[in-house]
């Protein structure tokens, strides 16, 4: 019997939640088949089995939050199965018990052992999987393996047919109706409420514990539906604080225990605009979706040549401003789960069909909680784009130990002067504000307007980036 733990997922984590499995309670699975996804406070990660088997037991539910290193579920290997299942036991008539064997581990189960009463050959509670009322992720508890399902035996079906039903079942079926019923014949009152893995879900998400909705699917069964209505009569909404939420909250309460200023300025960006239009028509950046970001992006590691102490850290252990060579370019995404902000590496390395292509392959990970590990760990300087939400501007907090993050507003058409002396004039041009928030303890007043201003002037005129 193989039992699979919780693994380190590394980068400090000490616990997972269990979001879905992908198997259930008899299951044949090879190594690497799925076996079920988690999410840490950094992403979602689908865990792939290291065994080869039947799964015999799931030992944690869904929505259970898990430490590392604690058993998730046990595997019988393929052989191990094989030998667990074969009827050496279970073929054998009560007065056939092997050598060494005691009288009362030869008899029958009795009722009030917990076995069903039955004309089959009776398993012992240590053949094979045990009837310990193991549960079925999502629908309850289920009856014993001995009568949950048939199993697979290379032992001939007269094996079977040997064992002398007259003899056995006639004593104990007068106590039949006074026995434990099988935990299949158990009122769903009994155990967990039954839903499937999607409704569950819907519960988590909306706040509801499912052991107060009304059931109306089949069955007994609780819907999505039913979740819905529960949640809507509530009119209250809880959110289980845990995974990605759990480490924005963290995170953000660790970052406003800094001080931080905030530097804001109004861009007339017509020129990016016309750049993103000019590189939609180019074959190179074909298929990929080009936006300001990533003219915003390439501003931002061209600023930072010049004022390095926005790409900066502290290190407490030693009491020193850290002046990071390499720019680990965080990218705030929102996501139905919270705020990641993955990074890309070297991006001041990148070309801008290289950041291009960065951003769109890290923010589609972002939003399916399928970002890299890597990813998610050594960022030292982050952008946000808060105008894809129509907001003109916002005060950004810094990622957790980074020294500066900037923000992008809505790009606007609004009246701006142009010109200069006699040749001044108003033109309707795209106009946005862009701001960066920085940890005062490292980035002084000076420092962050210098930073912003070159930003600016990029942004304004992309072609002076060939100066920088």
């Amino acid at each position: 019997m193989h039992e699979f733990k919780l693994p380190d997922p590394g980068e400090g984590l000490l616990e997972a939640d269990i979001v879905s499995w992908k198997v259930s309670v008899g299951d044949t699975v090879a190594v690497n088949d799925t076996l079920l996804e988690i999410e840490t406070a950094k992403s979602l990660v689908e865990l792939p089995s290291p065994y080869a088997g039947v799964v015999a037991e799931i030992l944690v539910a869904e929505g259970t939050t898990v430490e590392v290193g604690a058993p998730i579920i046990r595997i019988r290997g393929l052989d191990e199965a094989v030998d667990a299942d074969a009827p050496r036991d279970a073929s054998l008539a009560p007065h056939e018990a092997p050598q060494g064997a005691s009288s009362a581990s030869a008899a029958p189960a009795s009722p009030s052992a917990g076995a069903p009463v039955t004309t089959t050959p009776v398993v012992p509670a240590n053949a094979g999987i045990s009837g310990s009322g193991s549960n079925l992720v999502g629908y309850g508890t289920k009856a014993g393996a001995v009568t949950r399902r048939a199993r697979r035996t290379d032992a001939p079906a007269a094996a079977a047919a040997a064992v002398p039903a007259a003899p056995v079942a006639p004593a104990p079926v007068p106590a039949a109706p006074a026995a434990t019923p099988p935990a299949s014949a158990a009122p769903a009152s009994a155990g967990r409420p039954l839903a499937k893995p999607p409704v569950r879900r819907v519960a988590r998400d909306l706040g509801v514990d499912l052991s107060t909705v009304a059931p109306t699917g089949p069955g007994g069964t609780i819907t999505a539906d039913d979740v819905v209505a529960a949640a809507s009569n509530t009119g209250e909404q809880r959110i289980p604080l845990r995974g990605v939420r759990k480490e924005m909250f963290r995170a953000m309460t660790a970052s406003l225990a800094v001080p931080q200023a905030t530097a804001f300025v109004e861009v007339d960006v017509t020129a990016t605009v016309q750049l993103i239009e000019t590189l939609k028509r180019r074959r190179d950046f074909t298929g990929l979706r080009i936006s300001p970001l990533a003219v915003f992006a390439k501003a931002a590691c061209l600023a930072i040549e010049r004022v390095p102490e926005l790409n900066s850290s502290y290190d407490a252990e030693r009491n020193e401003i850290v002046l990071h060579e390499d720019v680990n370019l965080g990218i705030a995404a929102a996501t139905p789960r919270g705020l990641l902000v993955p990074n890309i590496k070297r991006a001041n390395e990148m070309n801008l069909l290289q950041l291009t292509q960065a951003i769109n392959e890290l923010v589609p990970q972002a939003r399916s909680g399928k970002v890299p590990p890597e990813a998610m760990s050594g960022g030292t300087f982050s952008i946000t784009n808060v105008g894809v939400f129509g907001v003109d501007g916002g005060t950004p907090i810094p990622n957790n130990g980074e020294a500066a993050i900037m923000c992008l507003g809505t790009i606007l058409r609004k009246p701006w002067v142009v010109g200069e002396g006699e040749n001044e004039r108003i033109e309707p041009r795209s106009v946005c504000t862009v701001t960066v928030t920085f940890d005062h303890r490292l980035v002084d007043g000076e420092m962050g307007s210098k930073f912003l201003a070159d930003v600016s002037t990029i942004m304004s005129d992309p072609a002076l980036a060939l100066l920088f």
